[in-house]
């Protein structure tokens, strides 16, 4: 692309994902331009690390909204008028619903290969505790498009993680963040360079 590929980044957190994002950019691996970060909270340690790179920030709080739908337009009319190509949810723990323009332009990444645990309340350590209980040997991370339930909309890639014997969930998680930190870069450039194609519940990389 001539130009870097505008996203908005959504946060609930501490922003690692926002950071790995922006250090594959100064690496040259990545070739975007982060126009907005929201988080759902003002205590967001990510919101600090996005006003340092002088990222425009802003608090969409859930609470503060009467509706589903008016807490929708708080969070993607921003986005919108950033001019913001894509959404990337980064850690965002909030159900917003996804407006029509934005359908297929919102990407999440879960820390499992959906649709093995995932869905509502399924996040952070609590998926790789889940994951060490159940006795599977193959985990892994998904990135997909996000429709209007949890850990559902199309998925674009996923990546195996191998589940040691000695595996503690501090343990899982830190390999799997590691192989999140490749698959998501590697998905926004296959979307800024028009490659993928959703078709249903099927996504083609061309």
């Amino acid at each position: 692309m001539a130009n870097p590929f505008p996203i908005a980044v959504l946060i609930s957190g501490g922003g690692t994902t926002l950071r790995n994002l922006l250090e594959k950019c100064d690496q040259g691996e990545l070739d975007i331009d982060v126009r907005l970060v929201i988080s759902s909270s003002p205590r967001a340690g990510g919101l600090a690390f996005a006003a340092a790179r002088r990222i425009p920030t802003l608090v969409v709080e859930q609470r503060k909204y009467a509706s589903p739908e008016t807490f929708r337009d708080a969070v993607f009319a921003p986005c919108r008028d950033a001019g913001a190509e894509l959404v990337v949810m980064g850690g965002y723990l909030k159900h917003v619903p996804i407006p029509a323009d934005f359908e297929n332009r919102v990407l999440n990444i879960h820390p499992s290969l959906i649709p093995a645990f995932c869905g509502k309340g399924m996040y952070g350590l609590r998926v790789h505790e889940a994951v060490l209980e159940y006795g599977v040997k193959l985990t892994g991370c998904t990135v997909h498009f996000v429709d209007n339930e949890y850990d559902h909309g199309p998925i674009l890639l996923q990546r195996p993680v191998v589940v040691a014997d000695d595996d503690t969930p501090e343990t899982l998680q830190k390999r799997v963040f590691a192989t999140e930190c490749e698959a998501l870069p590697e998905a926004i450039r296959l979307i800024a360079a028009g490659r993928v194609v959703v078709n249903g519940r099927h996504v083609l990389v061309r």
